[in-house]
């Protein structure tokens, strides 16, 4: 169990404090984690990694040079927000771009994508690296689809060297995806955590039993067996993960037996005195191995083993020094060490960007849609709740009311404020997200913010900015929530949407704007309707997907009627 604490809400927050107070000269607080002490050096690329807490030393753990520039922290075993990754990036980010890092699971992909969104909205280069070495969650074929586990801390270390030793964000992110790809884990428990202030663990083991495969957060495992002496896991461990070669296929590996939170050293020490020894009599050369608590979850009792396969420049990065106040490697780390910290960045604190009267003026013509369709949102509430309570929670309509409420009033401060029509999107988007909360909120945010990229805060939003914005917003969507057509969601109505939408740019015509957007919206209406035919198969609607067939999805059905207002407002 967890022992010790002040109130269960504010744990994570709590800890977060503490290991700044006890690391004064190497990190600082910010809204939604910590970044370095000192701030990265001007040109070059920051690397932004995190996740939910529990995982200490992951992820802020990890804050130094030659590692990572920053760690946004979530509650415990939830992704940190997109404000919160916003926001730390922002801190950490130079001129140089930034590398989001983070273990491949639903939540993070969405929240850190909905970041990145309003990054590049803002134009700064944002790239993204989702580890996924967990042998046991995916299969042979579909390495980048798995769960990112002890993973983590080799793809980071790698990226981080990396930067120290001066490359850009390109050669980054490329070795972060190099050594990912090189990657396997396999982890064990044999009993699950206690969340602080819960009464009983997530999960349980049964007596005298060993759960294989299970995830840090509890996902479900592979196999179950009797309890083994420290040889034998030594050997379901070392077999797991050398089961699988990467395309890498090197001798040479850097090696991970990582401790999940109670199992102590000595007995790890006993597991990897077996492990070793397999390692070499599989003809592979250990460097450098590491054997403690890298990624943990609470108390829980488990362990896991990771094998990245090198090469001469993995091995390189490898072994290269970084000093953090979990992980700490060889002499002192070489290079710029970056600069005394000027501004801190905190929500709310944005200047408005400087607009032109033209771009005022679409920015007021914005405003006045997103009251009509808060207003259009209303209306259809009731209607929007019955269909999602026939096989999800009923709360679509009142989340959609919600983020569209938020989205206006946040786009009349920006319009009274002098906004131009990028910024006044952009604004609504992060509002929508944060109010609405939820898969749904955080897409049609992410929408939102995408649609305001391709528009200007210097002149007025032209017709083909506005077909190119609405493409944009539709492919932050498929590329975030990760839907296709037939998973009965939102994405049946909007990929219908944006392919009319595209056609008509590519015919080069002259048709009227209106025209194109209303014939585009009837193809989302008619694909909206046409999912009463199918069973939902994503979000928690999959759970009773049986259910749902009569009934079209609420997320297209809302899609539909949105555009539909769209185009009869330009058709004006």
């Amino acid at each position: 169990m967890t022992y010790l604490f002040d109130d269960p809400k504010t744990f994570p927050s709590d800890a977060v404090e503490g290991l700044v107070a006890a690391h004064p000269e190497e990190l600082l607080r910010v809204h939604g984690g910590v970044v370095r002490k000192r701030a990265t050096p001007e040109g070059r690329p920051a690397l932004v990694v995190g996740g939910g807490s529990g995982h200490y030393p992951a992820f802020a753990g990890w804050v130094g040079p030659g590692f990572a520039h920053g760690a946004p922290c979530g509650n415990i075993f939830s992704s940190p927000s997109s404000d919160q990754v916003y926001s730390v990036a922002r801190n950490a980010e130079r001129g140089g771009g930034v590398i989001l890092g983070f273990g491949h699971y639903a939540g993070d992909v969405l929240h850190f994508g909905v970041a990145a969104e309003k990054l590049r909205a803002e134009g700064i280069d944002v790239r993204i690296v989702a580890v996924s070495d967990d042998v046991a969650s995916g299969r042979t074929g579909e390495h980048r689809d798995r769960r990112g586990i002890a993973g983590d801390l080799p793809v980071f270390k790698i990226a981080g060297a990396a930067i120290q030793a001066g490359a850009d964000i390109d050669e980054a992110e490329r070795l972060a995806w190099k050594a990912n790809d090189a990657t396997r884990s396999l982890g064990v428990a044999f009993d699950g955590c206690e969340l602080p202030g819960a009464d009983d663990a997530l999960f349980h083991v049964p007596d005298g039993r060993m759960a294989i495969g299970l995830g840090i957060h509890g996902e479900p495992g592979i196999d179950e067996v009797d309890m083994p002496s420290a040889s034998e896991l030594a050997k379901v461990l070392v077999d797991g993960v050398l089961k699988e070669t990467p395309e890498l296929d090197s001798d040479r590996v850097a090696v991970i037996l990582n401790g999940l939170g109670t199992v102590k050293y000595e007995e790890m020490f006993v597991v990897w005195k077996h492990a070793a020894q397999l390692l070499e009599e599989a003809g592979l050369t250990v460097v450098r191995p590491e054997v403690g608590e890298h990624v943990t979850s609470l108390d829980m009792a488990g362990l896991s083993l990771t094998v990245m396969r090198l090469d001469e420049e993995l091995e390189q990065l490898w072994l290269a020094p970084a000093d953090t106040p979990a992980f700490r490697r060889g002499g002192t780390v070489a290079g710029d060490l970056g600069d005394e910290r000027g501004e801190i960045y905190t929500p709310g604190e944005d200047p408005i960007p400087e607009a032109s009267e033209e771009s005022r003026g679409s920015a007021q013509r914005i405003g006045g849609l997103l009251g009509d369709v808060a207003a259009l949102l209303v209306e259809l509430e009731p209607e929007l709740g019955r269909m999602d309570q026939v096989a999800g929670d009923g709360d679509h309509g009142q989340g959609m009311v919600l983020g569209s409420r938020a989205a206006d009033e946040a786009a009349h401060r920006a319009v009274e404020a002098g906004s131009g029509a990028r910024t006044v999107l952009v604004q609504a988007g992060a509002a929508w997200s944060a109010e609405a909360g939820g898969t749904s909120g955080a897409l049609w945010g992410a929408a939102l913010t995408s649609m305001g990229s391709a528009f200007s805060d210097d002149s007025a939003v032209s017709a083909d900015q506005l077909l190119t914005g609405l493409v944009q917003a539709v492919e932050a969507v498929e590329r975030l929530g990760r839907a296709k057509p037939g998973d009965k969601t939102m994405v049946d109505a909007a990929v219908p949407f944006r392919e009319a939408i595209a056609l008509a740019q590519a015919s080069g015509g002259e048709e009227p704007l209106g025209r194109v957007i209303t014939t585009a919206a009837a193809r989302a209406t008619e694909a909206a309707e046409a999912t009463s035919e199918i069973a939902a198969s994503m979000g928690r609607a999959r759970n009773h997907g049986d259910k749902s067939v009569g009934t079209p999805d609420p997320g297209a059905i809302s899609f539909a009627k949105i555009v539909t207002l769209l185009g009869e407002a330009f058709a004006d």
